[in-house]
């Protein structure tokens, strides 16, 4: 049975944050209003509790989550926010119960995001932001952790940086990514109806105003199109009703024909990154990542649903695939 606390956040969604990705202009609309009000840094009560440190790549802030003493782990953590908004303090609460409960090192950039900047600017700096990660610390204990969006920027940053010969990091933790923008799947136009918060009009405003002219079934903007085979063992977490679900599985598909291993956490009746919000169904996400992260076995919520021609069947048991 889904939580109180969930079905009223879904309500205000469908009541605010839907009305941005309804179309192009409101989507406009949404990022010059919040040009005003976006304050990317980290909660000041989140900065008493953790050892944080500011430093900069390319003249854009990178923060710095110290690991506890003896831990070589780390976490470079890409936010979401359809490549066009800052980080929140939804994600700072996530980033931070990580690095408490993992005791990893959690380094979190403030890529450039559009439409100042575009594509390559984001992956130029985030690209350059591994390097440096690799100058300390093996890939061995690199996680890539990122939301929508910022699922995207894992998997891609993972496939470029393998064509440049670096180390792919050890383990994806990708929640509600976006990994398919060519809308070639009739499913997600189904899925949309059903989703509080996304809508294609306004993502495809978001793509353009990103992709820099980068063709939306290139690779380089819906990885799924890309060479799954480089990638590490993988936790995919998605909800029924979030638009990019179907995508979503279809991903875990492939990867795992790839050779990949892929643990998915499918949530029935979850939104788009509900991980982010507190809730009961969000602490059982996070309990996921951190026994993948750790390598301890727990229940999973759901399995994903089967595929079955085009539509997808969902299947009873309670483990994870």
């Amino acid at each position: 049975m889904l939580s109180l606390k969930s079905h009223v956040v879904s309500f205000i969604l469908r009541h605010s944050r839907k009305k941005a990705f309804s179309s192009p202009e409101n989507l406009q609309r949404w990022i010059a209003y919040a040009r005003k009000t976006e304050d990317y840094r980290p909660p000041a009560l989140l900065k008493a509790r953790l050892d944080i440190a500011e430093t900069s790549v390319g003249g854009f802030p990178v923060y710095e989550i110290a690991p506890t003493a003896g831990e070589s782990r780390r976490i470079l953590y890409l936010h979401g926010g359809a490549f066009v908004f800052q980080m929140t303090s939804y994600h700072w609460v996530l980033i931070a119960e990580m690095a408490e409960r993992l005791g990893f090192g959690v380094t979190v950039p403030i890529y450039p995001i559009a439409p100042e900047h575009n594509f390559h600017d984001m992956f130029g700096m985030v690209g350059d932001v591994y390097r440096r990660m690799l100058e300390e610390t093996d890939a061995g204990d690199i996680v890539f952790m990122g939301d929508s969006a910022g699922g995207n920027m894992a998997v891609v940053l993972t496939m470029m940086g393998a064509e440049k010969g670096l180390p792919t990091p050890s383990r994806h933790v990708l929640i509600s990514p976006g990994l398919d923008m060519s809308l070639s799947n009739p499913e997600v136009f189904e899925a949309e109806r059903d989703d509080p918060w996304l809508g294609i009009p306004g993502g495809l405003e978001a793509i353009r105003l990103y992709s820099a002219g980068i063709d939306r079934s290139d690779w380089h903007i819906s990885p799924l199109y890309g060479d799954l085979s480089v990638l590490p063992k993988t936790l995919l977490l998605t909800g029924s009703r979030d638009l990019l679900s179907p995508d979503n599985l279809i991903f875990a598909e492939r990867a795992r024909a790839a050779g990949v291993e892929v643990d998915v956490v499918y949530e029935e009746g979850m939104f788009h990154v509900w991980p982010l919000i507190e809730m009961p169904e969000a602490r059982r996400a996070r309990d996921s990542i951190v026994d993948f992260l750790t390598g301890e076995p727990t229940p999973r919520p759901a399995r994903a649903p089967r595929r079955t021609g085009t539509a997808y069947a969902a299947r009873p048991a309670a483990a994870a695939e």
